[in-house]
């Protein structure tokens, strides 16, 4: 007896966080064996660490190793190459373009905002669907018909041709291009996914329980419902990526954007320069933006598919 009224009192004191913390770690444990059970699920997070380790190499390269007249992104030239475009070689592993930069340094540098375009774009977008399928699902009514009708309207209009039209009103370029995409689905499609989502958590006990013990709407939203959409938002903004990164590279082809240098940037400037139709040739000026395009937003898809399985148990193996 008197082992367990020792033993008691130093369970019950061991702090809230704490215990929190361990329960998210086994979670997390948890989640992450049923992630790496899905094999097209790793290659996708392979393919996705590649490139941010491209990002994160670029400006160390800039400092320690390139010389940054020769390997700038935006304004470097090598003074011993006399023709551009130049083909690979051992000082451009990528060559250079019409106008004599570096096509490796471009490419790693344009990274790291197609990471930040397409994570910002992907955040928007889970927070305003998030917050308004819950609010939709919760009040119901004339509240949820005028978020569903607006979404609806949003769904109807053709997304890429909306966009080229609002670039000729508003200068576009990666920050704006993210919150215009970001609030554009958010709205849109994304919202009703969600709102069908929490009408699901609307009818579970702890909800009721919550009403009966005096919370109000809001708490019960932003405290009950909208927590227990977040594995749905996640997964939901490994697609939104795949979205923000293809629409980018599609207005800049379109030379719609003002970004001084991205994946889609390189592929207009070989373009402009009437390269495109060589593109056998001169397959270093458009192969390694397209390739990057199509394999970042594959990865990002892939390891979406694979959280699927994680976020819905009915899609899991057996």
């Amino acid at each position: 007896m008197t082992a367990i009224t020792n033993d008691t009192p130093l369970r019950l004191q061991e702090p809230l966080w704490r215990a929190r913390l361990r329960n998210n770690l086994k979670s997390i444990s948890a989640n992450w064996a049923l992630f790496a059970e899905n094999k097209i699920g790793l290659i996708g997070l392979a393919i996705i660490l590649f490139y941010a380790l491209l990002a994160a190499a670029h400006p160390i390269l800039m400092n320690t190793v390139w010389n940054p007249q020769v390997y700038d992104p935006f304004t470097g030239m090598d003074p011993t190459l006399f023709t551009h475009p130049s083909p690979p070689s051992a000082a451009h592993l990528l060559g250079t373009d019409s106008i004599g930069r570096d096509i490796l340094s471009q490419l790693m540098y344009s990274t790291r905002n197609e990471f930040v375009l397409g994570l910002l774009a992907a955040v928007i977008t889970v927070t305003i669907a998030t917050s308004i399928g819950a609010i939709a699902a919760y009040f119901g009514r004339w509240v949820d018909a005028l978020f569903m009708r607006l979404a609806d309207l949003i769904n109807i209009l053709p997304f890429l041709a909306l966009l080229v039209v609002l670039s000729s009103f508003v200068r576009m370029n990666m920050w704006t291009l993210a919150l215009v995409i970001g609030i554009l689905s958010g709205f849109g499609g994304t919202t009703i996914i969600f709102k069908a989502q929490a009408m699901t958590i609307m009818v579970k006990p702890y909800i009721e329980a919550a009403r009966v013990a005096g919370g109000n709407p809001w708490h019960i939203i932003f405290y009950h419902i909208v927590p227990n959409l977040m594995p749905l938002a996640f997964l939901n903004m490994m697609f939104t990526v795949t979205g923000a990164i293809f629409t980018e590279a599609a207005l800049s082809f379109f030379g719609l954007i003002n970004i001084r240098v991205s994946w889609g940037i390189m592929i207009y400037t070989t373009q402009t320069s009437g390269y495109m139709l060589r593109s056998i040739e001169y397959w270093y000026l458009i192969f390694p933006a397209g390739i990057s395009i199509t394999l970042l937003c594959s990865a990002f898809y892939l390891v979406g598919r694979a959280l699927d399985g994680v976020v819905n148990p009915r899609l899991r193996q057996r």
